[in-house]
């Protein structure tokens, strides 16, 4: 694996079960230090892939490979070693509402460090204040709001200074307002950190605003097109055009696939 290539899939094949597979044989690379932006319908497999890469599930068939390292699942040593390395923002922040603020971020300082009392809580502060949230760091979860939640689970995802942070669906049910803070804090931290980040998501003006790099998926993990977002945006591919541009119907089809509506209603044919 090339030095630029932090993550790496390779010819990945998964499926939950034995009735539907999920990916198929899907070869992808990840660019150290970059942005990178998953783009893609529901059900395409773009959360699956950051499962995978997380050790969350084993391939059914090809390699996760993690700064050089294959992923065992079975390996939970390995597991813990490079879990140490990622950060995860969930898609609805998955905040312990019982926790105040502060104690959320705190939570992954407690549970893999044996740092000081003092120290943790320095670090708590530092990484609120990142995220624009130092004066809430007393306040209860069920006193925020839905964006300022999003930014408590970033801060929380930073705790420990991860390599690689992953993103799933973060500007989700957000605002606008709340929708440019994010787009700009994942920006800024990719920046000022060096880590490499993966923004899986449907949204994407916001995407293409912020990434270095884009991957483009259709159903069972196939690639429809990757680039930078300049690319993507200019391509002349009608799939990659209509989902890009937000069009209603062409190559990905309006209507199910279904049989004549005639044999639905028993018309009888002309």
């Amino acid at each position: 694996m090339s030095n630029d290539t932090f993550i790496e899939i390779d010819h990945v094949t998964f499926g939950y079960d034995a009735s539907r597979t999920i990916l198929r044989d899907v070869s992808l690379k990840f660019p150290r230090g970059k942005v990178t932006a998953i783009l893609g319908g529901s059900g395409c497999g773009k959360t699956t892939l950051m499962r995978l890469i997380g050790g969350v599930h084993a391939a059914d068939s090809g390699r996760v490979v993690f700064d050089g390292e294959v992923i065992d699942t079975r390996d939970h040593t390995q597991l813990y070693r490079l879990r140490r390395r990622l950060g995860m923002l969930f898609q609805f922040g998955a905040l312990f509402t019982d926790l105040t603020v502060f104690e959320n971020v705190a939570f992954p300082m407690r549970e893999h460090t044996q740092l000081p009392e003092d120290m943790i809580r320095d670090l708590v502060l530092m990484k609120l204040n990142a995220v624009g949230l130092r004066g809430a760091a007393g306040l209860r979860i069920s006193e925020v709001s839905g964006g300022m939640a999003r930014r408590i689970a970033l801060a929380r995802a930073i705790a420990l200074d991860p390599e690689l942070i992953i993103y799933d669906e973060p500007f989700a049910g957000l605002d606008l307002i709340s929708m440019g803070v994010t787009a700009k804090l994942i920006r800024t931290l990719n920046d000022v950190t060096g880590a490499t980040s993966l923004v899986v998501s449907h949204d994407v003006p916001e995407c293409m605003a912020i990434s270095d790099h884009v991957v483009l998926l259709a159903a069972q993990g196939r690639i429809v097109a990757q680039g930078t977002p300049a690319e993507l945006m200019d391509s002349t591919d009608p799939e990659t055009r209509q989902f890009v541009r937000g069009e209603p119907d062409g190559p990905v089809k309006f209507h199910y696939p279904a049989p004549p509506i005639a044999v639905d209603f028993g018309v009888a044919a002309a």
